[in-house]
């Protein structure tokens, strides 16, 4: 392993700290702050580590976690807690107050800067009784946290500390400068905002729970409080009519609208694609179901604009064709990823045309539409005007060299496509001519007051992503401009306009009103969902580059419409998910795409689960065939599955399939209240969309009632006398139970895998509605004494090394990396022999990704060649 670090980057003393304390093999080089060690990074990231195969860590604590977990020591749940504090309350609070002292020379306001930080790590200390932060022994927890806090504390407090935090990391960082040593890095970050750490403190209430509860300080009143809610038992069984379509707002009850980022239609989604919009959708249309509320969730494909136009030029087929295709391929891919729509639609209707033109004519009307004459984008080569995404060149703003005609996603900024340095035709790589065309525009300026007016309310009473906010805030801080609406193409949303009749919408004006005209094919009364705004809250999932189209462009189309339109109330967006720390690229054969997870061999649900245990919630994450085995075997199969396969196999083993009589002592209601709380925490996150965070909460309840076995050991007990038996029989009930409580709180996740334990448990249709209504969810007892089971099995299979290696090495891209070799070969005029070796290799990689895909392994014929 190599480890990078920089001189004065304070990330750096975590990592030398943690290699210090772990006392883990390393080297250690020392790079410049703008070198480049990770490869397939576009920014330098330091510290980084260098992974024996081949891989890299480049966050600080990531990196810490590590190198623990290499010396043998696993992160507890209370850890990985104080970690997420670091990361989240922590650090943006000491890099306002590093800028400050160290560029600023105000040293002297360091301590009102962290001070509300500090007061709850003073706080949470003081309600301790161990020697560190998450037990007797030091922690990952203990090095990141302190050793954060090095650089801006030269105080006593630091003493007990000596004997862990190894000083030698700060000479090799600070070289003995102190503050001044980090004068050279702290110059190259960005000034940090003065409220960038205030909206995170609401974090810090759930930590000193989490501290309490794992400890063990239950109250005597809670413990008795969980048994009295588990003896009440189940409600009476609702009738299950199931949905009843079409579903419409109710009087008297939370009326939820769900819609997912509408997919493009030429496009497989990928793994990214799905975990950012329709995975994430619905998992919480689910949850929201099981709470009792009346939701509707709906979606469809993007259908319009170049994209299509092209694709169709590609296959010899027409657009509508392509959309009819390609349709039925995203349909297929959702349905075998168990995504549960109330309606999946298109925008290529007539509904769409009607709703389009009407939202136009109103804004015209209102005078909220400006023409202008624009210079665009032409290839003559293609003969048509260049749609944006259809333009690649280099960002005016921030170099970045693959920046889109529209936005650059490197920066964020929006771009006009003339703006471009060496622009390049994305369909054949010449360079476009200047031409000038009449437009009509979006007037956003005049609408800024109504937007930000609204924006205030919505933001502030929803459930808005913070990257929504942030990305929606640099928008209005850079000051709206009029946007343009309409597009030279033929494949679009007619303009009525006469003066425009040759042109068509511009698929971000158009694609939003798919949502309302999807609705629309639904149900005739569409209009009940989308011109509601007092009975219906709405939520939008999507991915992060979608935000400013949704916080800004849609919702002043809909503004200056002036016809009572339900905008968004609350705004979900992920941040970008990679595949194997590079990005998914199907031309390349790089990553799973949709259509090609199923023939893996693994569960939809498994892939489920795992997408979301690393659903890019806050950051950035990143899919990793390891890592999905990891969660797989250590999860799934050891953790989850192995509490419930032995709950149940203990009733069926030892009590004849029947749930035996439970006699509660503390040490059960201790756990009934345990398993309550996490119950209580899973519920408020998912009522706040934190969709990973909550699924850790389900892990958490099978990790405990594990332990209680383990502790327990019924197997043994039910060896023994009259009440070592009956002590086995309370463990057995209270576990099978906790199994059927794990089984709802599932089923947003994984459920067909719900329902497998449901069956086996023979659960009444009653556990799920009682478990997750109310405000905070009851635990309570669902399989009485007597209650006969089905027939148990397992539930998870072990995903084996030699199976991930052959999947890591199938969606490699391998094929292209062999490409590479054979055009160097070339270039360099190697021998013949040589070369016809690589080519071989290369035609049999091919062969092999054609096979995995489902098509012929033949080569087509090549054009020009005579047989």
């Amino acid at each position: 392993m190599k480890l990078f670090i920089s001189e004065g980057n304070p990330h750096c003393l975590k990592v030398l700290s943690a290699l210090g304390v772990t006392g883990v093999q390393c080297d250690v080089q020392c790079v410049n702050h703008e070198e480049r060690v990770v490869p397939f990074l576009s920014r330098p990231a330091v510290p980084a580590l260098l992974l024996p195969n081949g891989l890299y860590l480049f966050s600080s604590n990531a990196i810490c976690r590590y190198l623990f977990e290499v010396n043998g020591q696993e992160s507890s749940e209370l850890c990985n807690q104080w970690l997420e504090w670091e990361a989240t309350d922590l650090q943006p609070a000491l890099l306002q107050a590093l800028h400050m002292a160290v560029l600023q020379g105000k040293g002297s306001e360091v301590s009102k800067v962290l001070q509300s930080p500090l007061n709850f790590l003073d706080q949470s200390l003081g309600k301790g009784n161990t020697p560190y932060l998450t037990g007797e022994a030091v922690s990952v927890a203990d090095i990141v946290l302190w050793a954060a806090l090095y650089p801006v504390l030269y105080l006593p407090f630091f003493l007990y500390f000596q004997t862990i935090l190894c000083q030698s990391a700060a000479q090799k960082v600070l070289q003995g400068k102190g503050l001044q040593g980090m004068k050279s890095y702290m110059q190259r970050q960005p000034a940090p905002h003065s409220n960038q750490c205030r909206e995170t403190q609401p974090c810090n209430s759930n930590l000193a729970e989490v501290c309490t509860r794992l400890s063990g300080q239950l109250l005597e009143e809670e413990m008795e409080a969980a048994a009295h809610t588990w003896n009440k038992g189940l409600n009476p069984a609702p009738l299950d009519t199931g949905r009843q379509h079409p579903i419409l707002p109710q009087e008297g009850k939370r009326n939820i609208l769900v819609t997912s980022a509408l997919p493009y239609v030429n496009n497989v989604p990928h793994l990214g694609n799905i975990i950012g919009c329709v995975l994430s959708a619905d998992v919480f249309s689910r949850y929201c179901r099981l709470r009792g509320w009346n939701l509707l969730f709906v979606c469809g494909t993007d259908e319009y604009g170049t994209a299509t136009e092209n694709k169709a030029r590609e296959e010899g087929l027409t657009p509508q064709q392509i959309c009819d295709k390609y349709h039925a391929i995203h349909s297929g891919i959702y349905k075998w990823f168990q995504i549960d729509f109330d309606f999946f639609g298109r925008t290529t209707t007539e509904k769409q045309t009607e709703i389009a033109q009407d939202i136009f004519w109103r804004l015209h009307k209102n005078g909220f539409l400006v023409d202008d004459t624009v210079e665009q984008l032409r290839c003559e080569n293609c003969q048509r005007f260049l749609a944006d995404r259809f333009v690649e060149g280099t960002c005016p703003h921030c170099s970045y060299p693959e920046a889109r005609g529209d936005q650059c996603d490197k920066c964020g900024r929006l771009i006009n496509a003339v703006e471009l340095r060496e622009p390049q035709c994305k369909v054949c790589r010449r360079t476009p001519v200047i031409r000038s065309s009449k437009h009509l525009f979006l007037d956003l300026p005049k609408l800024e007051t109504q937007l930000e007016q609204w924006l205030e309310k919505s933001t502030s009473t929803g459930d808005w992503t913070a990257n929504a906010k942030q990305i929606t805030r640099s928008w209005l801080r850079d000051g709206l401009k009029p946007r343009c609406i309409t597009r030279d193409l033929q494949w679009g949303t007619p303009v009525p306009h006469p003066e425009y009749k040759e042109k068509v919408f511009y698929v971000w004006f158009d694609a939003p009103i798919g949502y309302l005209s999807i609705t629309a094919n639904y149900t005739d009364k569409w209009e009940t969902w989308w011109k509601n705004p007092q009975q219906v809250e709405l939520y939008n999932f999507m991915a992060k580059d979608n935000v400013p189209f949704h916080s800004v462009v849609f919702p002043c189309s809909l503004l200056g419409a002036q016809d009572n339109y339900t905008l968004v109330n609350n705004l979900v967006a992920t941040e970008y998910l990679n595949y194997e720390d590079t990005k998914f690229s199907k031309s390349r054969g790089v990553g799973v795409f949709g259509d090609m997870a199923k023939d893996t061999g693994i569960p939809s649900d498994v892939w489920r689960f795992y997408l979301l245990y690393v659903r890019p919630e806050g950051q950035d994450s990143a899919f990793s065939w390891a890592d999905m085995a990891l969660k797989n075997n250590s999860e799934l199969l050891n953790n989850l599955g192995n509490f419930i396969n032995r709950a149940g196999m203990f009733v069926t083993r030892f009590f004849e399939g029947c749930v035996p009589v439970m006699d509660l002592q503390q040490e059960d209601k201790r756990l009934l209240a345990l398993v309550g709380w996490e119950l209580q925490q899973y519920i408020k996150l998912m009522d706040k969309v934190k969709i990973r965070d909550a699924l850790k909460h389900i892990l958490n309840i099978s990790r405990h009632g594990n332990q209680y076995i383990q502790v327990n050991e019924p197997w043994k007990k039910i060896k023994g006398g009259d009440i070592e038996r009956q002590r086995a029989g309370t463990v057995t009930g209270v576990s099978v139970n906790i199994a059927c409580l794990l089984s709802v709180m599932l089923f947003p996740y994984m459920p067909k895998v719900s329902q497998t334990i449901r069956d086996q448990l023979n659960a009444p249709q009653s556990c799920i509605s009682t478990m997750l209504y109310g405000t905070t969810g009851t635990f309570v007892c669902s399989l009485r004494a007597g209650h006969r089971i089905g027939t148990v099995s397992p539930l998870f299979q072990k995903l084996e090394v030699d199976q991930i290696e052959a999947l890591k090495k199938r969606f490699g891209g391998q094929q292209v990396f062999e490409g590479d070799k054979v055009r160097a070969l070339k270039t360099q005029k190697a021998e013949k022999a040589v070369i016809t070796a690589e080519v071989t290799k290369l035609l049999d990689l091919k062969k092999q990704l054609a096979v995995a895909e489902g098509k012929s392994p033949e080569p087509a014929p090549q054009k020009g060649k005579k047989k």
